[in-house]
């Protein structure tokens, strides 16, 4: 039977990546994102404009059945914690938090009617690893992490709920961070891996989260680098 995925935030980035990978199956992809510049031309794409900061769910653009949920969007917001205003900390947990739990809410009568369904949301290597100028997307990436685990109890055994913990990975969303070439060569060499990240190391690992029929489930996995687990 040809599955249907829901990816939100998907004309971009890992998430534009996901959907390309997606794309390989015979599946039909439903996007919700403020753009569709990215998916011209590739196959059996739904898409609907949506901005999570504001817009109403759009419930009437979801299938009857959906097998898996994919939330992309995020923020990167790094400033000292005497600079960050509590409507930044605000900001950043709308979109990260609330975003996912409000599409979330919408997708779980489509997700219960797959055999077996599967959900894949975004944390970041700072939530583990503690790091400067973080505060308030550490925060909010948090509370991501005490979701996943959270509905993976709760959704069990019928939906498995995962999160991917990645470090800086090469997207728009971090193009300010990674505007020259010293500034990559830097952010490489933080990593034991000795590269930065890219869309697709991020896509394919969600792939796999949402599309197999794996054992796993509540886990926190960083796609980072080696950076959290490695001294070298």
């Amino acid at each position: 039977m040809k599955k249907n995925y829901l990816i939100v935030g998907g004309s971009s980035g890992i998430g534009l990546e996901l959907v390309k990978i997606i794309g390989r199956e015979e599946a039909t992809i439903y996007v919700l994102s403020r753009t569709n510049e990215g998916l011209s031309g590739l196959p059996n794409v739904q898409h609907q404009y949506y901005d999570v900061k504001g817009d109403e769910f759009p419930t009437d653009f979801l299938p009857e059945t959906i097998d898996g949920l994919v939330y992309c969007p995020g923020s990167i917001n790094l400033k000292p914690f005497r600079s960050l205003k509590l409507e930044q900390f605000r900001a950043d947990f709308e979109v990260n938090v609330l975003g996912a739990v409000k599409t979330i809410k919408a997708a779980l009568k489509g997700l219960k009617k797959s055999e077996k369904a599967s959900i894949v949301l975004f944390s970041t290597v700072a939530v583990a690893q503690g790091m400067p100028f973080h505060a308030s997307i550490a925060t909010a990436k948090a509370a991501v992490e005490g979701l996943t685990k959270s509905l993976a109890a709760e959704l069990a055994p019928r939906i498995r709920v995962n999160c991917i913990a990645p470090s800086l990975t090469d997207t728009p969303l971090a193009a300010k961070l990674l505007s020259s070439d010293d500034k990559k060569e830097a952010a490489a060499n933080r990593h034991p891996l000795k590269r930065i990240g890219r869309a697709t190391d991020i896509a394919n690992v969600a792939y796999f989260l949402m599309s197999q029929d794996n054992w796993i489930s509540g886990q926190i996995i960083g796609v980072d680098g080696g950076l959290s687990s490695l001294r070298v």
